[in-house]
């Protein structure tokens, strides 16, 4: 006998989303969180217009606009070199904070049934009699689950349940070399609806509105390229603005936020995916996507939903655990492998001493290029229903 039918490990977008969409097919869903929440992550924060159709499609954008988040129209790119270029997005996006978002779709989950275990870190994963075994650490005491399927949903940094290993294969230049990832809200600097990309030696810097008046600052910053690193996160950002003249006047009078504050490392941007392994890995867990796609939170809700979609066919019945495997890595390689692949192109490319400089002239002198540049990091716009 079953205690749930479906386990998900990891509350973040992703989890969140499955336990929703899962529980309002009917399904006894179980959701494991090792950490409290709300709470600060290193992200951009930035909503695209195809993840803002996902959400609605979930049933929950009255919950997003009470939120109230920042309208964004438009992405700005500027360089150190002192280049800018402009371009409007296609339709508008939201800033909001992670902080207030993972928590509202924990909390829509809830609402929809789902039996969320908040501070419980599942230490092992345990195949058994055509189900699992999950043991999870509850404070100072171990319980066990028995469950039909498990879906793993534990972020880009997390590790395989009772074993050493990790969601997804290192690429070795960035394990010798790796980014770090920093942010922070910040009050007292003004711009328009547009989310700008400050670029410079050694990485980028994103600033983008969110909700209450205030702005995302995050950055990803190659650790080698900081000869001294520095001991704080405001440290960072601080050596990052003296590497691009504009982004130093622009947070000349930003004031930092206490308790914004959150860092990440290593971030690992060209990990091989792996969407399955021994059950299905959803969001950064399978798939790291560039954080220059500007989309990496439409990815996690795509791969969710389509992973909610085949976990209710194979919980009825419809189709078998192959079956189940094959649509979803198959999905994955088809809407998820060309965003991925542009958006490390444009890492690379920026990253070069002097593609950037070629690159302006490029753009300005070929109308639309910059906004074809920006559908291919985009997910295409395509049912998740599988016949």
């Amino acid at each position: 006998m079953y205690a749930h039918d479906v386990a998900i490990i990891g509350a973040g977008i992703a989890g969140s989303t499955l336990a929703k969409s899962l529980a309002d097919s009917g399904w006894n869903t179980i959701l494991f969180e090792r950490k409290k929440f709300p709470r600060h992550k290193v992200c951009g924060e930035f909503l695209s217009p195809e993840a803002k159709s996902m959400l609605d499609s979930l049933g929950v954008s009255e919950l997003i606009q009470s939120l109230r988040p920042s309208l964004i129209e438009r992405s700005r790119l500027i360089f150190s070199h002192g280049d800018v270029l402009e371009a409007p997005l296609a339709s508008h996006a939201l800033g909001v904070s992670r902080y207030s978002l993972d928590a509202a779709l924990l909390t829509s989950a809830q609402l929809a049934g789902a039996h969320v275990q908040m501070g419980s870190a599942v230490t092992a994963v345990t195949p058994a009699n055509e189900g699992f075994i999950i043991q999870a650490k509850q404070g100072t005491e171990t319980v066990s689950y028995k469950v039909r399927t498990v879906i793993a949903a534990w972020g880009a940094n997390g590790r395989m349940p009772g074993t050493t290993l990790y969601s997804a294969r290192s690429n070795r230049r960035e394990t010798n070399n790796p980014y770090v990832g920093v942010k922070s809200h910040v009050a007292g600097i003004t711009t328009d609806a547009a989310v700008e990309l400050y670029f410079f030696e050694g990485g980028y810097l994103g600033i983008a509105p969110v909700e209450n008046g205030l702005f995302n600052v995050s950055a990803l910053l190659r650790q080698k390229a900081f000869q001294h690193k520095p001991k704080t996160i405001e440290g960072w950002i601080d050596a990052a603005c003296s590497r691009n003249p504009q982004l130093q006047h622009k947070l000349s009078n930003a004031v930092p936020i206490a308790g914004t504050q959150a860092a990440v490392a290593p971030v690992q941007l060209s990990r091989e995916p792996l969407v399955w392994n021994g059950y299905p890995q959803v969001g950064d867990a399978g798939l790291m996507i560039p954080p220059l796609c500007g989309d990496g939170m439409s990815m996690a809700l795509r791969s969710a939903l389509m992973c909610a979609s085949l976990a209710d066919r194979y919980l009825s019945g419809q189709i078998s655990l192959d079956q189940w495997r094959h649509h979803y890595e198959r999905f994955i390689e088809q809407q998820l492998k060309g965003p991925r692949q542009w958006g490390r192109l444009l890492q690379w490319m920026i990253e070069a001493p002097v593609l950037p400089r070629l690159l302006v002239p490029c753009v300005r002198f070929t109308p639309g290029l910059m906004q074809r540049l920006i559908k291919k990091t985009r997910l295409k716009d395509v049912p998740l229903d599988v016949q």
